[in-house]
Parts: C-alpha cells; structure tokens; sequence
C-alpha cells in the first residue's frame, strides 16, 4: 500500500546526477512535489520531465522544490538532464529504496524488468506531512497536474 494523504514522508537521502546525497525532507521552508519516472530516455518521461522543466519559474513562485526520481544511475540521470536541460534534481534510486518506502514498483514493466517506478506524484508540506498522492499503474499516463498545482497554491497560500 502506497503512502497516502496525512502520511509523513519517509527520512530518505538519494544521490543525484552530480552523486550528491540529497534528503527528500531537506528544505523545511517549502513544500516539495516528488515524481517518480518509469526510466530516463522514453518517451512519456520526457515529456512529463521537460514539462515540468518549462514551468519551474511557477513552482518556484509556489515555493516548491522539485524532484524526479527513477532506478537509473546517477551517470545515466546526469546524460538525461544535461540533454533534455532539465533544471531540477534527478535522484537515482538504484536500490529502489524510495520505490519501496513509498510502494511505487512495477512487478514487471515492459514485460520483464523487474523494479522500475510506477509514475507517481506526491506532494509533501514543509513538514513532510503527504497533501497529494498519486500512483499510476500504467505509465503512459501523466500525474493530473491540475490537482498537483491546486495543491501547491494552497500550501503556498498558507
């Protein structure tokens, strides 16, 4: 069972692209949206990634980090954002300890790799409390951004 809603944000560090160590509850001044991506380089990810990209100026207006999760490497995260110019963190969780803690895996994606992320939205406050959750079983669809923005005006707003 994925966290949910009123859930506190499991005390995890990531490395990024840079292999940086990075809290997911490291900012307590902002709220934080967290996606987690099947695999850098398809189609969808793109997408949703550069997406996000072009509309950082308005998370940053919200006061909101940004952070994208996949199982990919730190080296393979790095060649992925400096292609795609995406202007957030990628974290790299090899080990799948972020997908387990927040029960975002595949069993199988595409059939036969084992452990990759459902595409998943969550939202967190300044202190780490979950305001917005969504996990989506098919990956080729995108998280409802509307919701995810709703949410973050109104933590803004506070």
């Amino acid at each position: 069972m994925s966290l949910s809603i009123g859930q506190a944000v499991p005390e995890l560090q990531l490395h990024d692209s840079d292999r940086k160590l990075v809290k997911l509850r490291e900012n307590e001044s902002v709220s934080t949206l967290l996606l987690f991506f099947p695999l850098a380089f398809t189609s969808v990810c793109t997408k949703e990634l550069c997406n996000v990209r072009d509309a950082l100026a308005v998370y940053n207006k919200m006061k909101t980090r940004v952070l994208g999760i996949s199982v990919d490497s730190p080296a393979t995260l790095a060649k992925f954002k400096t292609e795609q110019g995406i202007n957030f963190p990628l974290l790299s969780d090899f080990n799948r300890e972020a997908g387990q803690a927040f029960d975002c895996l595949y069993d199988a994606f595409g059939g036969w790799m084992k452990g990759v992320h459902k595409r998943s939205a969550f939202v967190f406050d300044s202190q780490g409390i979950i305001k917005y959750a969504e996990v989506l079983e098919n990956a080729g669809e995108l998280p409802d951004f509307e919701k995810i923005d709703k949410t973050l005006k109104e933590l803004a707003a506070k």
